[in-house]
Order: structure tokens, then C-alpha cells, then sequence
């Protein structure tokens, strides 16, 4: 049987020995082995067997009662084989249970254990292996809790600090907080070009330089270069971070020591410096701001159009996540994914401006909208379209719904008329906006209460009340299936 070389570990933060220990209701005493501190648990596993080496996948506190010890055990080499092959198998400590089997622990367990390193605790009498085990697993969860919290934390924070003025600074320096680490972004040629926090050791920014060059892509192959890599300066951990795919940005960090969620962080910071880099390398951000400078200034959409690229041509997207409201990181995620840095981030709603000739594609953990191609002219218009197809996206429980602009009956009527018609016929409704989207969209779903309800976020009750209100004040009966044609048609050009 091959020896295992490295443990295979949970995905879950280690339980210090020391935190076990220090439970006064299980009463541990560690009676070998090396200081507590030094010595975590991954999990508890018991057993019996002379040799548990087959059963244990490493990193385990082995619990045991000694009833496999033979009663010779003392005078010969069983307890120093024993121990050996807890510590091949990545064993991290043993816990001996006194009584009903021992009265005390063998002294050549003591000594096996001092010998080979192997940290050994005396678990007393009143002391079960479940309770024991069922220590180490709150303490597990304990700290998967704290490690998401100080992800979540962190993530907020760093969103925070790209949407300052001075992005690419903010983010390096919140992440060397948040680390307690040395940050530093180095240009495509090698060059750094901002960094925060201080090096651990001297040499710290030269070494991480040198591990950058290992994910920066190569001209000839940008492809074969890996997204991280990480290594160590003594003490001090390396980690470096490729930016944009092929773009040649770099994230270098460098800590103390790696806790668990440390990859997460710097993770979600060299995604939101992807986007920053990306925008500072391409110069598409300068275009962008110049675009809105003249918006401000009084300048038609058409004349600044052209700044933005694609010919004039855009798609108003409306977005919504299944779960929960929309924050900055995953509304930037999104406009990645949509192939358009050009968001709006609202209370409920991310809105984005995508080029005409990418055509949106269904999103996980998003409800999307989608209005028809449109000139700068007519993105107003564009935009109601995609509020009123995500409308109808939720309501159906579709992952994107398409406005539909195909040709239809509505081109036999000249658009003046049509629009006229329009506004005497739905003229009762003038004062109350309400009423009007509550007709619109009721019939737009085929008179479903409580699809309507979801897609306008009221109860049921109160649509039923507002189309009795609109029967009511057009003096018609909305059951009738040319009355429901005639508004429809009608709400189409209002």
C-alpha cells in the first residue's frame, strides 16, 4: 500500500487543538506531543483497530478506548508501530479515553508519541468520543461562519474602494488591510505601477516581480501561462494573480501567513482590477467619461454616440438576481459576462447598454429583459421595452424574455392615428399611471392574477381591485376578447 503524501482535508477552516482543549466541558489534557498551538484538526474519526492506518484520510483526531492494546503492549514495540502509522497516515493527534479498558495511559504510549511528534490527549471517563466529536464540529462551523463573514466584509469594502476616484490605489490598499499583506499591480512589461502595505521582509517586492513573470501571458502563447501562482520567501507566503485573460496585468500579494479565505479576497480583488486595468489599458474609460462630460454639458445622445463605439446601435438590458438585491461586484460580473462595461446599478435593477451585434444570452442567478436594437434616439424607448420584457420574464419565470418588434397590424394603421386613438380610448386612465402599467401588463400575461401580481410586486388583491377600477372607468367589459384587443393595441401606442 502506498503511503499518502499530502492529506486530503475538507473544505472547511481547521479547529485549533488549542480551541479543543480549552472546552472545559469535555476536560482534554494533552500529555505529549508538541504545544497545542502548532497542531490543528481537521475532523475526529474513532477506532479500535491495531492499525488504523487504511481508515484514516489525514489531518484526523484518532480517538481510542486501547481496546485493540494487547496486555504485553507495554514490553514490547506495538505502541511505537502504532503511533508510526497514525503519523504516515497524516493522523494530527490521538485521543486515549480512559475506562472502561485503561485506568490510566499506557506509559509506552506516552513515550511513542514523544518520540514521533504526535500530539496525545487524555480524555477523561466522563468524556464520550461523540461529545468530543461533536466539539470539533462546532468549532469547524464556528469558524466556516467567521471566514465568511470576513469574506463578505471584505468584498464590500473592496467594491467600495473601486468606485472611489482613485480605483486601482484603493483597492491594493483596502486588500493589504484586509491581508495584512504588501499589494502591488505590475504593468504588462513588468513595471509596477502602484502597491500598499508593507513588504514583510526585504526582498518581498523583488520576489513577487519574479513570481508575476510566471502568470503574466507571453506574446506567442498567451494561453499557456496559468491564472495564479503562488510560492514563499522563508516565512512569507507569494501569491500572484494574472488580470483580463491576456492583458498582462498582474496582482502580486504577499502575507505572513495563508489563512483559508485569503485566496477568496484577493481573488475578488483581481477580478475588480480586471475590470479597472482593462479599462485603463484600452482607453475605452477616457472615451466613456468624455461621452458623459457632453451629456452634461448639453449635447444630444446622437453627437456622443460615436464615443461609445458600435456605431450608435445598442441594446437596453434589464437584469434582476433570482436571489436577494443587486450589489457593485455582481453588476460588474454581469456586464463582463454581457460583453459591456456600461452599467447602471439600481435598488433592484441593473441596467446595461450592450452593443448591438452581442446578442444577450441567459445568465445564472439572473431574470433578464431585453428591448430591441435601438439608435440614441430611441433608447428611451429601448429601455421601457426591456422593464416591461423583464416584467414578463419574471412573471413566467423565464431566465430572458426578447422584446418582440416584429411587423404585425399595428403597421396598417399610420403611427399619428394609431397614437390618437390611443389616447382617447385610454383617456379615463390619464390620472392614474398606476392603472395603465396594471392593464398593460394584466393583459400582456392573458389575464393571470398572480403572474401580474409578481411582475408588478403587489398582492393579487390589489391587481384585482385596479382592473375592477379600470372596467370601471373605460365603462367596458375586459372579459371580452375584442375589448382585451382593442386595449392592447391601444396600450401598444400610448
Amino acid at each position: 500500500m502506498s503511503e499518502p503524501t499530502t492529506p486530503s482535508v475538507p473544505p472547511t477552516p481547521p479547529v485549533p487543538l488549542s480551541a479543543l482543549l480549552a472546552r472545559e466541558d469535555l476536560g482534554l489534557r494533552q500529555i505529549a506531543g508538541p504545544p497545542a498551538p502548532d497542531t490543528v484538526i481537521h475532523w475526529a474519526h474513532t477506532s479500535e483497530m491495531a492499525d488504523p492506518y487504511p481508515y484514516l484520510l489525514g489531518g484526523e483526531l484518532l480517538l481510542t478506548a486501547g481496546v485493540h492494546v494487547p496486555e504485553a503492549a507495554g514490553a514490547g514495540a506495538y505502541f511505537d508501530d502504532y503511533v508510526s502509522r497514525i503519523v504516515a497516515a497524516g493522523g494530527a493527534a490521538l485521543g486515549f479515553g480512559l475506562a472502561p479498558v485503561h485506568d490510566t495511559v499506557p506509559r509506552a504510549l506516552v513515550a511513542a508519541c514523544e518520540a514521533y511528534g504526535l500530539p496525545l490527549l487524555e480524555v477523561p471517563p466522563r468524556t464520550t468520543f461523540s461529545g468530543v466529536a461533536r466539539a470539533v464540529w462546532q468549532l469547524m462551523a464556528q469558524a466556516r461562519l467567521a471566514e465568511l463573514r470576513r469574506v463578505t466584509e471584505a468584498q464590500q469594502s473592496l467594491a467600495a474602494a473601486a468606485s472611489r476616484p482613485d480605483p486601482v490605489p484603493s483597492v491594493l490598499r483596502q486588500l493589504a488591510q484586509r491581508l495584512s499583506a504588501h499589494a502591488l499591480l505590475c504593468a504588462p512589461d513588468g513595471t509596477v505601477i502602484a502597491s500598499a502595505g508593507r513588504p514583510p521582509v526585504p526582498g518581498t517586492q523583488e520576489a513577487l516581480r519574479k513570481l508575476t513573470v510566471v502568470v503574466r501571458p507571453h506574446t506567442d502563447a498567451p494561453r499557456d501561462a496559468p491564472a495564479s501562482a503562488t510560492d514563499a520567501l522563508g516565512d512569507t507566503q507569494l501569491a500572484a494573480y494574472a488580470l483580463g485573460g491576456s492583458s498582462g496585468f498582474v496582482l502580486g500579494v504577499a502575507t505572513r501567513r495563508r489563512e483559508p479565505a485569503d485566496h477568496t479576497i484577493a481573488s475578488v480583488a483581481a477580478v475588480l482590477l480586471s475590470l479597472l486595468t482593462g479599462e485603463h489599458q484600452s482607453g475605452a474609460g477616457a472615451a466613456r467619461s468624455s461621452a458623459l462630460v457632453r451629456l452634461l454639458l448639453g449635447a444630444a445622445p446622437a453627437e456622443v454616440a460615436g464615443l461609445l463605439g458600435n456605431g450608435g446601435r445598442w441594446l437596453v438590458v434589464h437584469a434582476r438576481p433570482e436571489n436577494g438585491t443587486p450589489d457593485p461586484v455582481g453588476a460588474a460580473a454581469l456586464g463582463a459576462a454581457l460583453g459591456s462595461p456600461l452599467i447602471d446599478l439600481g435598488r433592484d435593477v441593473v441596467r446595461v447598454l450592450v452593443p448591438a451585434g452581442r446578442e444577450p444570452a441567459a445568465q445564472p442567478g439572473w431574470t433578464l429583459g431585453v428591448g430591441a436594437p435601438a439608435e440614441p434616439d430611441g433608447w428611451p424607448a429601448a429601455d421601457a421595452q426591456a422593464a416591461r420584457a423583464l416584467a414578463r420574464a419574471r412573471a413566467t419565470r423565464a431566465p430572458l424574455v426578447r422584446h418582440g418588434a416584429r411587423p404585425g397590424l399595428t403597421e396598417l394603421v399610420p403611427r399619428a392615428d394609431a397614437a390618437e386613438h390611443a389616447r382617447a380610448l385610454l383617456a379615463p386612465l390619464a390620472a392614474g399611471p398606476a392603472l395603465t402599467e396594471t392593464l398593460r401588463t394584466w393583459l400582456s400575461l392573458h389575464g393571470s392574477w398572480d403572474r401580474t401580481a409578481v411582475a408588478l410586486d403587489v398582492h393579487r388583491n390589489t391587481v384585482r381591485q385596479r382592473i375592477t377600477r379600470c372596467a370601471a372607468l373605460l365603462d367596458t367589459d375586459l372579459d371580452d376578447p375584442d375589448v382585451r384587443m382593442e386595449l392592447w393595441f391601444a396600450l401598444r401606442h400610448h
